[in-house]
């Protein structure tokens, strides 16, 4: 409940500090004297959006603050979502600098605009004219319906599944979809793959191949310059193995001659033995190197293929070429697991929507089990609020696909007159009769959930007499339950609150001040009395003033 509102520094107000108690409060004041400047106040550190024209004096900030005991609200689970501290003792805190520029805090931890309305829509329920327009609309009315017929856990696990549904769904979906997509390249892929596969692609291939390529493309110039090594290397006369031979008798001869003339003798050993080698090797190179037109037009097509592919796919490198074959692998693959993961998938959302079915079917009978109860107790209270011949009742509609609430769709329909034709609330139901419809409506609400704090803002405007008293006490009875708070121009009604506070103007010649009062019993005689007779108060009016507090 709110147990204390701070408002500083907003339009007409200066600085205003009032302490609220539990239980039915009502709100008086004349006409003008800032009602609607309290309720503005307490919008905004409720999450609505400002501007400068809020701010009293334009050079300095403008600061609300709400407190609030929580300890009974359902809250914790909201604070964790936007991992705030939990307070039984909350504060909703709201500045506005000269500058423009916005803050709002929750027990001093700073907040989006966001976050503070979605705590503010929790903990205050505002009821003006406007608001009441929201019975019209059909989310509300099954809002009302599934309060009554206690729906919340089952729509909780009814929503969960429906999670699931959604997202088996938009998987089917998207697997569908590949598959198509898949289909139209799976032909292509499959060519593109095999054409890879029957590729050469280990590591060095390319490098071996063109090496290959290089040697048998100059196979006759190879062979001509090996027989010109082999003759410079054999000739009999002047060939460097016949000289070497000579060289090496020669210094064989300068053995004894001294350790130096024996290492040189041995080099020139190894010279003659690697020449010896290397006629070895040319000999057996001259009877490998053979012409072979076969193997190189071989060769030549891997070259052709492997540099074809190289320009057809971008890649620079062979391992590239293996990359893509994998990748074209996996692709092919996928295609092929995909009826297999579409058939798995449809299975998920046949037995999802099964179970769907099943608990929209559930809150179906409970929502139909509780209208005969609501329809009369809504009747019921609208004959003693002044509509006797005022019927009500609710036409269902069943939703081809599941919504966030299931499959049904209620319509509130009204006849104000006996034998008159229904019709939905909108379009037959007055301003006037929508707010009593709403009172009563929440007063129902109330017997059956833990509402947050509501604040009637004139919800009584255009009854009087007889009615407007019993709408007080239908407010009363509520406070039972909850707090109330009823902002009022009706004697009848302010009379029925606990604690009754007063709106004025206070003009001190300079400047003009709205300020807020808890009234003592003896200032709420006066102030009913001024209501039902004006400023010049009689006996007759003082005395029906008391009677109405007694």
């Amino acid at each position: 409940m709110l147990t204390h509102l701070t408002i500083k520094n907003f339009a007409l107000i200066d600085d205003l500090s009032v302490t609220f108690d539990r239980g039915f409060s009502t709100i008086t004041g004349e006409t003008g004297a800032g009602k609607s400047i309290f309720l503005g106040g307490l919008s905004l550190v409720l999450g609505k959006r400002a501007d400068l024209s809020t701010l009293r004096d334009k050079d300095k900030k403008c600061t609300i603050e709400a407190e609030f005991q929580i300890e009974h609200y359902d809250l914790k689970p909201l604070f964790r979502l936007y991992d705030l501290d939990y307070d039984p003792q909350t504060i909703l805190r709201r500045e506005i600098k000269p500058s423009g520029k916005s803050r709002a805090f929750i027990n001093d931890s700073p907040v989006t605009l966001d976050i503070l309305s979605a705590l503010g829509q929790r903990l205050i329920d505002i009821h003006s004219q406007h608001q009441t327009l929201e019975l019209t609309e059909n989310e509300f009315q099954l809002k009302v319906i599934d309060a009554l017929a206690d729906n919340k856990e089952l729509l909780t696990t009814y929503n969960s599944l429906l999670k699931t549904y959604t997202s088996a769904r938009k998987e089917l979906q998207a697997l569908r979809q590949m598959q198509t997509e898949a289909e139209k390249e799976e032909d292509y892929n499959n060519f593109l793959f095999n054409e890879l596969e029957n590729a050469p692609l280990h590591s060095g291939i390319l490098e071996e191949l063109e090496s290959t390529y290089e040697e048998l493309s100059n196979v006759e110039s190879i062979l001509e310059q090996l027989s010109g090594s082999h003759q410079i290397l054999t000739h009999e006369e002047i060939g460097i193995q016949n000289l070497l031979s000579n060289l090496k008798g020669s210094i064989s001869k300068l053995e004894g001659y001294g350790s130096g003339y024996a290492d040189l003798s041995q080099r020139v050993q190894s010279v003659f033995l690697e020449i010896d080698d290397i006629v070895s090797e040319i000999e057996s190179l001259q009877d490998e190197v053979v012409p072979n037109p076969g193997l190189l037009e071989e060769v030549n097509g891997k070259l052709q293929l492997l540099y074809s592919l190289q320009k057809k796919h971008s890649a620079s490198t062979v391992e590239e070429l293996a990359d893509i074959r994998e990748e074209l692998g996996e692709k092919i693959s996928k295609t092929e697991n995909l009826e297999t993961e579409i058939t798995s998938q449809e299975s998920l959302l046949k037995n999802t929507e099964t179970e769907l079915g099943k608990l929209s079917l559930q809150l179906h009978h409970r929502r139909i089990a509780i209208i005969p109860e609501f329809q009369q107790k809504l009747e019921t209270a609208l004959q003693e609020l002044g509509m006797p011949n005022a019927s009500f009742r609710i036409e269902l509609e069943e939703l081809n696909e599941f919504s966030n609430t299931g499959r049904d769709h209620f319509i509130f329909e009204f006849s104000a007159n006996r034998g008159g034709q229904f019709g939905s609330l909108k379009k037959n139901a007055s301003g006037g009769e929508l707010s009593r419809i709403m009172l009563i409506i929440k007063s129902i609400l109330a017997q059956y959930e833990q509402l947050p704090t509501i604040m009637f803002d004139e919800i009584d405007t255009g009854v009087s007499g007889e009615i407007s008293n019993k709408m007080g006490a239908i407010m009363q009875k509520m406070s039972s339950n909850m707090q109330v708070f009823s902002i009022t121009h009706l004697p009848q009604v302010a009379s029925k609150g606990d604690h009754h506070y007063k709106v004025f103007k206070e003009d001190d010649g300079k400047m003009t001040r709205t300020r807020m009062i808890k009234l003592t019993n003896e200032d709420r005689v006066v102030e009913l009395a001024e209501m039902l007779g004006g400023k010049a108060l009689s006996d007759s009016a003082m005395a029906h003033a008391k009677q109405l507090l007694n």
